[in-house]
C-alpha cells in the first residue's frame, strides 16, 4: 500500500497535480530547504534537453478542504512545494491564526528561496563564462555542446557563494526557527483547546442523560 500510494504521489507531482495530505495536527510543519541539486552540477545541453521535457505544470489550485492539506509540485524556482492549508469548520479564532501564520511562513520561505536560488544560478553562470574565457574557450564547443567545469573548479565557486551569503542563511535559519517554535506553540493550544472541548462535550451529554429524581 505504502508503495502504491508513494508511485501515485509521483505520479501527481510530475503531471503538474496537487496531492492531498491528510491533515495531522501534531506533525510540525518543518521541510528541508536546500539549493536545487540540479543547480550546483555543471550544466550540459543534456540536462537542458531532460528540463524542456517536463511535463508542463498545470495553473488548477484547488480551494481549501475542511480535512487535509493540498500539496502542489515543485516550484521551478524556490524547489518548495506549494501548500494550501485546510480551513476547518467552525474554525475558531486560534485556529485561523495558525492556519495564517502557517501560510504566511510558507510564502516568506517561497520568497527568500526564489530570491537566493535566482542569485546563486547567475553568480553561477558568470563564474563558469569568466574561467572558460580565462582558459580561452568559448561557452560551447565545435559540436555546439555546452561546456562544463570540474567539480575542483566548481568547488571554489560554492565555498565562495556560501562564505558571502553566511549571514543571509545564519538570518534565514534564526528566522525560520523563530516562526516555528511560534506556529508549534499555537499547535500545542489548539490541541490542548480542542482536548479540552472533547472531555467538556463528554461531560455535558453525559450530564444531560443522567436521570433526576
Amino acid at each position: 500500500m505504502a508503495s502504491a500510494a508513494a508511485a501515485a504521489a509521483a505520479a501527481a507531482a510530475a503531471s503538474g497535480c496537487f496531492t492531498r495530505r491528510v491533515f495531522s495536527l501534531l506533525a510540525p510543519p518543518l521541510r528541508p530547504q536546500l539549493l536545487s541539486a540540479a543547480s550546483s552540477r555543471p550544466c550540459s545541453s543534456k540536462q537542458a534537453t531532460q528540463q524542456d521535457r517536463r511535463p508542463k505544470r498545470s495553473p488548477f489550485r484547488p480551494a481549501p478542504s475542511s480535512t487535509h492539506d493540498w500539496i502542489g509540485p515543485p516550484n521551478p524556482l524556490s524547489n518548495l512545494r506549494p501548500i494550501i492549508y485546510h480551513v476547518p469548520e467552525n474554525e475558531t479564532e486560534l485556529e485561523k491564526r495558525l492556519r495564517h501564520l502557517r501560510q504566511e511562513t510558507e510564502d516568506w520561505n517561497h520568497d527568500f528561496w526564489t530570491r537566493q536560488n535566482i542569485t546563486f544560478s547567475k553568480e553561477k553562470e558568470t563564474f563558469i563564462i569568466s574561467q572558460l574565457k580565462a582558459k580561452g574557450l568559448t561557452v560551447r564547443d565545435e559540436q555546439g555542446r555546452r561546456r562544463a567545469l570540474s567539480s575542483e573548479e566548481m568547488a571554489v565557486f560554492y565555498k565562495s557563494f556560501l562564505d558571502k551569503n553566511r549571514i543571509r542563511h545564519a538570518n534565514y535559519n534564526k528566522e525560520w526557527y523563530r516562526r516555528n517554535f511560534t506556529i508549534t506553540l499555537l499547535m500545542a493550544r489548539v490541541a490542548l483547546n480542542n482536548m479540552w472541548k472533547t472531555v467538556s462535550d463528554r461531560y455535558s451529554r453525559k450530564k444531560n442523560s443522567t436521570p433526576t429524581t
